[in-house]
């Protein structure tokens, strides 16, 4: 792997961690990615997490992001000063910058001199342990209204802005170094850089970490979990689920048996693929249950998108459960695991980990029921999508697995505003079929993160169309560019396309009169519509 280092479960034992210390950054996530992208095993904690925990984990260095606070604000997040003094090197990120310079006696106030954007950076000492080899002047992301006037003692100073005296400061003898600006953005022209000049000089770590490392400290602890008895992986034809069990079968190979529902809320073709490609790759056994009328009766009257979710989510356990039930008269050993191919991004927006908000229930997170009977084997839930894919083509699963755009597990059925029925399910089918088609005849595909259809179910507009006037449904393009579904913006496609993809929908799917784009970038919107 030539650009990450993913890893799929936290190992403590790993002198090489490096643990990202959240405070309530919207780039905590961002930070994990790029030390991975610099080889190195990242793991975000909380700032709530006591400094003895994280000395716990034998961490090789920590990071302390930004966040949205004042430090000297009542109720700021805090650390204790024993972190700075255990000899473990930390880098301060913006907020993780201020913080270190007030615990350890240096001055942040709030001068007046804000900071947001692109701003120009002025280097003072260029061959400084993180700025060596880089301009003496680059551009750099600020995000700050408070401002550090003095270092602490023992710290050098070496960066500035023309509004900031202290934009950068380091303590090689202590192993201590901060900046005021966000490195972990591409707006720092030199981020990556300089992030990488902490973990190989000021920390000294190599950087070791490949896909051949994910796979063999997955494959190893899913036999330790999994034992002698038998797991089931249900696949939805993505590219985590196809991981996922991927993984897995190269781990336990005949204990696992695969199970695609089909619940009637994929997208056209979608069940033939993994019927073909998937088999062919891996060799797994794949039994197909057919359950399209249990799960539209399930949704029936329903139009709330989280009580859609748990719907789905529940279902889909039913309906494992029942297949174990089969597979246990079959094959006789106990079936004790379901195999998830749950995300990291998956974890953080259901409210996992860091103690942010409950963005909305996955399919494979949230939604499952509290009666669950299976013990989760979730061998992808540290990684990003990007990460996914390079350990999906080491393990030689085909091309179209690997590089097909995200699709959430509750399906088409998230993609109907409104209740969902048979007769929009197919109507969306067409509608996302023609998109999917125009884009890769464009050759975008790879342009794009994904591009969820929607359609506005509950929704009716006047159009003319055969010299009528008729009332049909409008059908949203959500277009999106990202690089792990944390953030991402809406992608500016050729007008062409556009025109392209509208008129062949409109005159091709019945009852649809009108297509519109969406425009709305990560945050404010999440990318799926519910």
């Amino acid at each position: 792997m030539s650009s990450a280092t993913p890893a799929a479960a936290p190992d403590v034992s790993n002198p090489d961690v490096v643990l990202v210390v959240d405070f309530g950054a919207q780039y905590a996530q961002l930070i994990a990615r790029r030390v991975r992208e610099a080889r190195v095993y990242s793991e975000i904690v909380p700032s709530t997490m006591p400094v003895a925990e994280m000395l716990a984990k034998n961490p090789k260095a920590i990071i302390l992001s930004g966040g949205p606070s004042s430090v000297y604000a009542e109720g700021a997040p805090r650390l204790d000063r024993a972190l700075f003094e255990a000899g473990v090197p930390v880098f301060g990120m913006c907020y993780g910058f201020q913080l270190m310079a007030t615990t350890l006696g240096g001055t942040v106030d709030n001068t007046g001199a804000r900071e947001y954007g692109r701003t120009p950076l002025h280097v003072s000492k260029a061959g400084s342990t993180l700025f060596e080899g880089t301009p003496v002047e680059q551009s750099v992301w600020m995000s700050h209204g408070d401002a550090c006037s003095a270092a602490p003692e023992g710290f050098a100073v070496t960066a500035s802005t023309d509004v900031v005296p202290v934009a950068a400061f380091e303590n090689d003898e202590k192993k201590l170094y901060g900046v005021q600006y966000h490195p972990e953005v591409l707006h720092s022209t030199h981020g990556q850089q300089i992030l990488e000049h902490f973990l190989y000089r000021g920390a000294g770590i190599e950087p070791s970490w490949t896909t051949g490392n994910v796979i063999e400290e997955q494959v190893a602890a899913i036999r330790a979990q999994v034992g002698s008895k038998r797991a089931i992986c249900g696949l939805s034809g993505g590219v985590d689920s196809a991981v996922a069990a991927a993984l897995v079968q190269k781990a336990i190979g005949s204990q696992l048996t695969c199970v695609y529902v089909d619940h009637g809320l994929m997208r056209k073709g979608e069940t033939e693929q993994v019927e073909k490609d998937f088999v062919a790759a891996t060799g797994a056994n794949l039994v197909v249950v057919d359950a399209q009328e249990r799960f539209l009766d399930a949704l029936a009257g329903v139009s709330d998108p989280e009580t859609k979710r748990k719907i789905i989510g529940r279902e889909f356990i039913r309906v494992f459960e029942q297949a174990q039930l089969e597979i246990l008269q079959e094959e006789g050993p106990e079936v004790a695991f379901l195999v998830q191919g749950t995300l990291y991004p998956d974890i953080v927006e259901s409210g996992g980990g860091t103690g942010t908000a409950n963005i909305k229930s996955h399919h494979n997170v949230g939604g499952l029921p509290d009666d669950i009977e299976f013990e989760l084997v979730e061998p992808l839930r540290q990684l990003f999508k990007d990460e996914v894919r390079m350990v999906g083509q080491e393990l030689g699963l085909p091309e179209e697995i690997v590089q097909r755009q995200p699709f959430p597990g509750p399906g088409l059925g998230i993609r109907i505003v409104g209740e969902v029925t048979k007769e929009r399910l197919d109507l969306l089918r067409e509608a996302d079929a023609i998109a999917r088609e125009e884009l890769t005849a464009a050759g975008l595909d790879r342009e794009i993160w994904q591009c969820p259809v929607v359609l506005l179910a509950d929704v009716r507009s006047v159009g003319v169309q055969g010299d009528g006037r008729t009332y049909g449904h409008p059908i949203v393009l959500r277009p999106v560019s990202s690089e792990d579904a944390m953030t991402a913006d809406w992608s500016r496609l050729p007008y062409e396309v556009l025109a392209k993809i509208s008129t062949r929908i409109t005159n091709e799917v019945a009852d649809v009169n009108r297509v519109v784009l969406d425009v709305t970038s990560k945050p404010p919107g999440t990318i799926e519509w519910e």
